[in-house]
């Protein structure tokens, strides 16, 4: 963990963030997870460069990301945006993905702050899928 500064603060604020497609749909798939990852990594640069993504993991079902995020933010504001950018970008990438009229995200989303135990968790959203998989050793 690397403690960060701003010009009246200085913090240490990592988050472990996790959001579902609505009904835990399954449309993270078939290139669709790669360009989720590439449009919610270029959003952060972007729209907040003094963010950083530590880890992220788009899986089929949801996205897990390790996340700095500093204390001028409200996390909720943060998460939020960043699933309106990547559903937007989403239906105009995969037209598909358009039918679901009802929303792409589910309401809410989990998050919580990393403690001491920061490379556990980024170990598991890296290999997360093989674990999933049971082709990765435990961690």
């Amino acid at each position: 963990m690397q403690v960060r500064t701003q010009s009246h603060a200085t913090y240490l604020l990592m988050y472990n963030i996790v959001w579902i497609p609505k009904y835990r749909r399954k449309l993270l798939v078939n290139g669709v997870d790669e360009y989720c990852e590439k449009v919610i990594r270029s959003f952060v640069q972007d729209e907040y460069p003094d963010m950083w993504i530590e880890e992220l993991s788009v899986q089929s079902d949801h996205i897990h990301l390790v996340m700095t995020i500093p204390p001028k933010y409200a996390v909720s504001t943060v998460i939020g945006r960043m699933k309106q950018h990547a559903s937007k970008m989403l239906r105009i990438q995969f037209e598909y993905l358009g039918r679901y009229r009802d929303g792409m995200w589910s309401i809410g989303y989990f998050v919580s702050s990393v403690g001491l135990n920061e490379d556990m968790i980024k170990r598991y959203v890296k290999h997360q899928n093989e674990q999933d998989k049971g082709q990765a050793v435990s961690l």
